[in-house]
């Protein structure tokens, strides 16, 4: 049974709650752009829950109001150490628009999904109005928002390139990628009588420095200089440049210090934190969460992303793929933190307890479902590999990609009295489980993980993303050929037909992406309907800062590379684009079929819109016809492909 709730189990919100802990001043006060989730995958919550865990007294303001007469930011007073700031668990400008800049009519991280409680650019909001009501009380930012803002970079919903966050915010200092033990570092110094302002040489934390005479010296970091936020502004390649830097230092264990240079300030941001060990990453996972919204919305609604993960386990934090459009290896890391199975079994003992679990949880996953456990063979390899990705362009032989760990974590889970089924709901990395590309994995373990997944552990529908069917674009995006995805296909057809289910594999494209014309996505049209399916897991890309796609998308510039890489960037070009995954809808086959015609590629159109009425069966097994060679440039492309050849325009 759940223990009963006070309203002193969740962290203080208002001063009415703070008097009820009997406190008569607060040591931290966190702000969020999220509506307030006690629960163990809401940063703010595991921040608030950490500081508690060392002795502090800290409240939270979730969502306060910046259009009245901020009174939010006043009411709780003056913390003794800090305040935290957070645009909330996902960035605040995807939370509010989409691909093409429209305002979203929901915002899944507030009761009833309303919007309008979370302002444009948050942390850099509540960051300015915090620094204007109490300039001498230091401000943090973290989350996300922070964390991927924390160099020059580029804005897509302003068109422009922006400073690091710590100087259009006025903040004192960011603190960047998971916060905890960077966190627990501060607090300890701080309590220790170290002033704020003498705290610079803390792991995983950025500042802006005066003067170049004040930076701080330490031995056993090296240091590394990028192009400055001025020469940015007039140079792209330079732009470009940075980028590979910041990366490539982002996933060393053994990273440099960067410097940049911003008007007259020095921005300095110190070396990440070694990856969390188990213990740390339990410590966190095992703290005293209510895993409910705060009782202050009872009467407001659900909160959509709540509802979706209220009964899901995160069994691991981190993910090797460094997929191009991606921001989660910038944030999270590269390198896998997986918690203990005995943590993972405490959490799912607690879920099991809540009064309105039904014996079902609706995830076991992370960033990526399958990577819990997986790790370096050797270690000292890992320490000076500077590789985005472990997977891309091939599987690191020195990567464990042993599935075994994750198998039996289902099945200890499932062997759990109250659990009736367990879903996993997080993206499957199919291409690791194809014997094809994953070389050295056991190819029976790697069928026997699938088929564990498949007959136990899906409702339906099996989600995977092999996002393209271009070779050039899917080698951009860091993804592999999508041969393997028809691999793996052949074994979830077998698997499905041995067990006699009827699941449905449900692949997730991305159109208008770097790389990406029009001709690839006819490919993708007609590569996916040969295989039978009718898409509906698809999303245009969205420029978002920390990724090499969006670097390209701006600067017109690879990082790695330098060269030139066309990108779509104006709404007729990425309508044009994303119209091709819905071919089968009336509205747009007289478009399709004037396009292909246009480009000489009366051969697709042919799969597209066949002149002929013929019966066409969704999700039929199929075989590649129109990718691979046919999806290179045209002045790469080999003799052998029978397809008109035409200059693209």
């Amino acid at each position: 049974m759940q223990e009963e709730l006070r309203l002193s189990s969740w962290l203080p919100t208002t001063n009415k709650e703070v008097k009820i802990r009997g406190w008569e001043y607060l040591d931290v006060i966190l702000f969020s752009g999220d509506a307030y989730v006690d629960h163990p995958t809401f940063g703010p919550a595991v921040i608030g829950r950490l500081l508690e865990s060392m002795g502090l007294r800290v409240a939270i303001v979730p969502q306060p109001n910046v259009n009245d007469n901020l009174q939010d930011f006043v009411k709780l007073g003056k913390p003794r150490l800090f305040f935290g700031v957070t645009g909330g668990c996902m960035d605040p400008m995807i939370s509010n628009y989409n691909a093409n800049k429209k305002r979203r009519d929901k915002d899944a991280y507030t009761p009833n999904g309303e919007i309008g409680f979370r302002p444009d650019y948050a942390s850099t909001v509540y960051s300015k109005i915090l620094k204007e009501k109490w300039p001498d009380t230091p401000v943090l930012i973290g989350g996300i928002e922070g964390s991927l803002r924390r160099v020059t970079h580029y804005d897509y919903w302003s068109d422009q390139l922006m400073p690091t966050i710590l100087e259009t915010s006025k903040a004192d200092m960011l603190v960047y990628g998971m916060g905890e033990q960077p966190l627990r570092e501060i607090v300890r110094l701080l309590e220790r009588g170290v002033p704020f302002e003498s705290i610079n040489t803390v792991n995983q934390t950025a500042i802006l420095i005066n003067d170049e005479n004040d930076i701080p010296k330490n031995k056993n970091w090296e240091d590394v200089e990028i192009a400055s936020h001025e020469t940015c502004l007039k140079d792209k390649k330079a732009y470009a440049s940075n980028f590979k830097v910041i990366e490539q230092e982002s996933n060393k264990l053994a990273a440099r210090r960067i410097f940049q240079k911003v008007g007259n300030k020095m921005l300095m941001i110190n070396p990440p934190y070694p990856t969390m060990t188990e213990e740390e990453i339990d410590a966190s996972f095992d703290l005293p969460y209510t895993r409910l919204p705060h009782p202050k919305y009872n009467k407001r609604g659900p909160i959509p992303a709540y509802e979706m993960i209220k009964t899901s386990i995160n069994i691991h934090r981190g993910c090797f793929g460094g997929c191009s459009f991606c921001t989660i290896s910038a944030h999270q890391g590269k390198f896998i933190a997986s918690r203990s199975k005995e943590s993972i079994l405490k959490e799912v003992d607690k879920v099991a307890s809540m009064p309105d679990f039904k014996g079902y949880l609706s995830d076991i996953g992370g960033p990526s479902a399958n990577m819990y456990q997986m790790k370096g063979k050797v270690q000292a390899i890992c320490d000076k590999c500077v590789a985005p990705s472990c997977i891309s362009p091939v599987i690191c032989s020195n990567l464990d990609t042993s599935h075994k760990p994750l198998t039996e974590l289902y099945q200890a889970v499932d062997s759990h009295p109250k659990i009736k089924k367990s879903f996993i709901g997080s993206g499957i990395r199919h291409d690791m489980l194809v014997p094809e590309f994953n070389k050295n994995a056991d190819p029976k373990e790697l069928d026997d993980y699938t088929e564990e997944v498949m007959t136990k552990h899906v409702s339906g529908r099996l989600k995977v993303a092999p996002e393209h069917t271009s070779d050039p674009v899917l080698k951009l995006m860091r993804k592999p050929s999508f041969s393997y995805f028809h691999k793996f296909k052949e074994r979830f057809d077998k698997i499905n037909i041995k067990n006699k289910l009827n699941l449905q594999l449900i692949p997730y494209f991305i159109s208008n992406h770097p790389a990406c014309e029009v001709e690839d996505m006819a490919n993708l049209a007609a590569e996916t309907k040969d295989m039978g399916f009718q898409l509906e897991q698809v999303q245009g890309f969205t420029p978002t800062p920390m990724t090499v796609a969006t670097v390209i998308y701006y600067s017109g510039y690879h990082p790695y590379t330098l060269k030139k890489v066309n990108t779509p960037k104006t709404r007729k070009e990425k309508d044009e684009q994303h119209r091709f995954f819905f071919w089968y809808k009336d509205e747009n086959k007289a478009w399709i079929k004037n396009t292909l015609n246009k480009l000489g590629r009366q051969d697709l159109l042919k799969v597209l819109l066949p002149e002929k009425t013929e019966k066409w069966r969704k999700n039929k097994p199929g075989k590649t016809k129109h990718t691979f060679n046919d999806a290179v440039p045209f002045n790469q492309r080999k003799d052998k492909v029978k397809y008109k050849k035409k200059k693209r325009k």
